[in-house]
């Protein structure tokens, strides 16, 4: 490289490090985040206490799978919202099916929707599930005579495995059926929070 080549080169390295620098931090959405967790988070574990101190230890094992789907669930939302595309829903837009402007929406809002999904709500089922699981190791103590330390280390382990397995899982199935998996969240959201659309004149 000639010598002549330096200053620009170190131009365009200027320039790209000022572009990146220009990206604000959205403190407004951190703040917001956290205290959604935070009620969200206290509120699933209190229904997740009062469910499983009521219930029998089949209907405990039946919880912490509805816990775990929760995060996968989600997490499979949160990958699909990434990887749409917002084009094949303009058409519908234009055509006022329902569910295409939620879409829409989504899929502007990806890093936000993401975050929720994968983070907030996958971290707290996880948070969740292990609070579940101790639990049901009580329970089963509480019948048997068992050692604790080998039921709980065999029940996390299932947990994990099924959490892992199931989210793998479902980040193949996202990013196959990204769109149709946000068309189908934008549907549901369109019933209970729909995106108003400017009347044409």
């Amino acid at each position: 490289m000639s010598d002549g080549d330096q200053p620009s080169r170190k131009k365009r390295i200027k320039v790209r490090a000022n572009n990146v620098g220009n990206r604000k931090i959205s403190y407004k959405w951190v703040v917001t985040i956290t205290i959604w967790t935070f009620f969200i988070s206290t509120s699933m574990q209190l229904v997740q206490m009062g469910l499983i101190s009521d219930a029998s230890l089949l209907a405990a094992f039946f919880i912490l799978a509805g816990i775990v789907a929760i995060g996968v669930v989600f997490d499979i939302i949160g990958v699909a919202v990434t990887a749409a595309s917002e084009v094949p829903f303009h058409s519908l837009c234009t055509r006022q099916v329902r569910g295409a402007a939620e879409a829409v929406r989504l899929i502007r809002n990806a890093e936000k929707v993401g975050s929720f999904c994968n983070d907030v709500i996958g971290d707290i089922a996880s948070i969740i599930s292990g609070s579940a699981t101790g639990a049901i190791v009580a329970s089963l103590l509480a019948m048997t005579n068992g050692n604790e330390l080998i039921l709980t280390v065999v029940l996390m382990g299932c947990v994990a495995a099924l959490t892992i397995g199931g989210k793998a899982l479902g980040k193949g199935i996202a990013i196959l059926k990204c769109n149709a998996i946000v068309f189908m969240v934008g549907k549901l959201i369109s019933f209970v929070r729909p995106v108003k659309r400017k009347k044409k004149k």
